[in-house]
């Protein structure tokens, strides 16, 4: 089987706004990683922001209804295109592009926060996408992101049980070798010149097999999730970074 799918993604598109379909979900992480996001930027209204793999547009129109000035880039043409035209319905300008983390088609210097969540797991390079990202901050900017750890624990949460086992997760659209450590991430982001890297835990379906069941029978009977933030970043993982000043 095939891993690290994203044809997922292009066969998703069209549904991407309807809230039975199978990515529907993903829209209802915003409000939970934006709580974190939150403690080290306030306000985002008029910062110009950039959200790198931004698929049909979530977490795009979540922060333009902050008042943000919002750029997404993603891979799929049919996700952008889908993007672009519920934009429009809600009457929000958004600037969508098609390409990819690792060749960024923005001049240096351009944006104040970059966005990339639930997208480092999947890159082709996660240090080409980081050098990219630092480039196109102004320094000092902000990066904000989250990936899922290579360790035990994420392929038996990730893979084997909401993947092949309960089927939540499409599967094959993860690669358990593509999954990127926290302290893999930190020394990417060093090298590029990133200063003040933060990093939490960031658990939505819980920390024991009983947990992870009772949240998911909670998300089942609901269709939203639970969220903490803590030291435990064997699984999920979030965190922001600040470019240095030059």
């Amino acid at each position: 089987m095939e891993r690290n799918n994203l044809a997922f993604y292009d066969q998703q598109a069209a549904q991407w706004w309807n809230e039975t379909a199978t990515i529907f979900p993903l829209s209802k992480l915003n409000p939970l990683r934006f709580q974190y996001f939150d403690r080290v930027i306030s306000q985002w209204h008029g910062l110009n922001v950039l959200d790198v793999g931004c698929g049909g547009g979530y977490t795009c129109e979540f922060l333009a209804q902050r008042g943000a000035i919002v750029t997404g880039i993603d891979p799929s043409a049919a996700c952008i295109e889908v993007a672009k035209r519920h934009a429009a319905a809600m009457g929000l300008a958004i600037d969508y592009h098609v390409g990819v983390g690792e060749s960024l088609p923005f001049q240096c210097d351009r944006f104040d926060i970059v966005i990339c969540v639930d997208v480092l797991e999947h890159v082709h390079s996660p240090a080409a996408t980081v050098t990219e990202i630092s480039r196109v901050l102004q320094p000092g900017g902000v990066f904000c992101f989250d990936t899922i750890n290579r360790t035990w624990q994420s392929r038996w949460l990730m893979i084997w049980l909401l993947e092949d086992l309960l089927r939540q997760i499409p599967r094959g659209i993860h690669d358990w070798y593509k999954f990127v450590t926290p302290e893999e991430l930190h020394q990417l982001l060093m090298q590029v010149g990133f200063l003040k890297v933060t990093t939490h835990g960031f658990d939505l379906f819980g920390r024991t097999p009983q947990d992870q069941m009772l949240n998911l029978i909670h998300f089942w009977r609901t269709g939203g999730f639970r969220v903490q933030f803590d030291d435990d970043t064997r699984v999920m993982y979030i965190g922001t970074a600040e470019r240095g000043t030059k």
